[in-house]
């Protein structure tokens, strides 16, 4: 498992990279080898200080998008519009969706799991949250997610869990390309 979740991860970062960007074992943005300035005295890790704050604006503003995405899911979830949150995730074939123990592949299947498991006869959706979020620029076009879900139930019922979700930055904002999310026992 662990080496098909590095495979992925792995290959969402290779072609998530465009433009000669890639990405450094530290996260920020260098350029390919072609593109690299001539050899200098400093130190090859070394930033200017208007590169490093260039990065760091990059990094807070690809942040705050796949937090707006992630926002969106949650007001979409608790207005119990499953469409709605479902606009979160890559409308592919492509897109995996991991959970006890099962793997759906393909957007339309993700939304079928979900109507079952929340909206078929005597199930509900509750009101749902997302704590403890970390959030991993890893390249121009992608990143990590990990936190924890919580649901709160008419019954007064708390389920909850954690997730890890690989979001890649397309043409209409940044979507869910992977989602692997577990539930505490």
């Amino acid at each position: 498992m662990r080496t098909c979740i590095l495979f992925l991860l792995t290959s969402l970062l290779l072609t998530a990279q465009s433009g000669g960007v890639f990405s450094s074992p530290q996260g920020q943005p260098t350029a390919s080898p072609a593109q690299s300035p001539p050899a200098t005295h400093a130190s090859p890790d070394a930033q200017q200080p208007d590169e490093a704050a260039s990065t760091d604006q990059f990094r807070a503003a690809e942040e705050e998008g796949v937090k707006h995405m992630l926002v969106s899911q949650i007001e979409a979830w608790n207005r119990h519009q499953l469409e709605g949150f479902m606009r979160g995730y890559w409308r592919s074939p492509d897109l995996t969706f991991f959970s006890a123990g099962t793997v759906t592949k393909g957007w339309e299947p993700t939304l079928q799991r979900y109507r079952q498991r929340y909206q078929s006869q005597g199930k509900e959706m509750g009101q749902l949250e997302f704590q403890d979020l970390n959030i991993d620029i890893v390249g121009r076009k992608a990143a990590v997610v990990t936190g924890s879900w919580h649901l709160t139930m008419s019954d007064g019922s708390n389920p909850h869990g954690l997730f890890t979700l690989i979001v890649k930055k397309m043409p209409g904002g940044w979507r869910i390309v992977h989602d692997h999310t577990s539930a505490a026992e």
